[in-house]
């Protein structure tokens, strides 16, 4: 397992009964954030099984806590620029467990009406400025979000997702420049889950971490934490978010986490050494949460009670999707060019 700092988080023990910063309500809030996408991912794994999600997809199962702790950190009108691996931010975001499903199974209740499918998960309504496909394509676009915020005075902050793999890529270094250079206010994530598709990142990488090694090369501070831990991604991603606002410029955070499956559903990660999954699921960032509310005092039913809702949520989401009509065949042409039609144009 890579070594992980813990960049000052305080300790996840506590009398029963004592909260500390975060509170109840928030803690909460965040651990039923997490069960909605863990259920969400695997349900979105056995429609495939059952041949009603077609093509690819790509899960975060293992990697919850990314999501939730940032999404919980987020105010209103904050941006989310997210990967293919996009599932879990868009639902952290707020948008209903039917609109995902519904996507992936290409119905009219989709999030785009089936046209976008699992890659391209897009609701600007929640801030989910979209999922690219393109390795390290949002990063520059990221930046044009915040340039925006910048000279109009706003004070939303965009939030750019991407994996360990993208850190090798050209426009990683370019956005990292530009944002630094203008003070920009971004937060770029790394979630690093150690593969970058079928590669081990530590056999093409120069450095053990591919982004936070690289920080100081755009006089950025080097930030690596504990990415299953979503106190400690929440107490991070605030510190950011604080200083993003306060025009103090971006922040660069690699958060060490694991992906339970392959790169995507065609991949069963026979790669990897073996032993590995299960040493990473002892870290299951479900797991450690569960057992962080039991230790500021939050009973068995409260928890069970969570479970069960949200097991319910995603069944009924589950049924709608499935009684859904496919869209209809106009809405091929709709959307394509900036008129919503279809005419050619000189």
């Amino acid at each position: 397992m890579a070594k992980i700092e813990d960049r000052g988080a305080k300790s996840t023990t506590a009398a029963p009964g004592i909260n500390d910063d975060i509170g109840e309500e928030l803690r909460l809030r965040m651990y039923r954030m997490q069960v909605v996408l863990r259920e969400s991912e695997q349900r979105a794994f056995d429609l495939f099984l059952q041949n009603l999600v077609k093509g690819t997809s790509h899960l975060s199962l293992g990697q919850e806590a990314v999501a939730t702790g940032f999404a919980a950190a987020m105010k209103p009108g904050d941006l989310s620029f997210c990967t293919y691996r996009g599932h879990a931010h868009t639902l952290a975001r707020g948008v209903p467990v039917e609109r995902v499903l519904g996507e992936l199974m290409q119905r009219d209740n989709g999030l785009m009406r089936g046209k976008g499918g699992s890659m391209h998960l897009t609701s600007a309504e929640h801030g989910v400025m979209g999922s690219y496909a393109i390795i390290g394509a949002h990063l520059p676009i990221a930046c044009g979000a915040a340039w925006r915020a910048q000279y109009k005075g706003d004070k939303d902050v965009s939030v750019c997702f991407f994996g360990d793999g993208t850190c090798n890529i050209g426009a990683f270094h370019e956005a990292l420049n530009f944002a630094s250079v203008w003070k920009l206010p971004v937060i770029f994530v790394c979630e690093n889950n150690l593969y970058m598709e079928y590669t081990p990142i530590g056999d093409v990488t120069a450095v053990e971490h591919p982004a936070a090694d690289r920080a100081a090369a755009y006089g950025l501070p080097r930030i690596v934490i504990d990415g299953n831990d979503a106190d400690v991604v929440y107490r991070t991603a605030r510190d950011a978010y604080d200083k993003a606002r306060a025009g103090a410029g971006p922040s660069l955070i690699e958060c060490m986490t694991y992906r339970y499956s392959g790169h995507s559903r065609a991949d069963p990660a026979k790669y990897r050494p073996e032993g590995e999954l299960e040493k990473w699921k002892q870290r299951d960032p479900v797991v450690i949460y569960r057992e962080r509310l039991r230790q500021f005092g939050i009973g068995d039913g409260v928890i069970r009670d969570i479970e069960a809702d949200v097991r319910r949520q995603v069944d009924e989401a589950t049924e709608k999707c499935k009684a859904a009509p496919m869209p209809p065949l106009d809405l091929l042409a709709a959307d394509v060019y900036a008129d919503g039609g279809f005419a050619w144009r000189n």
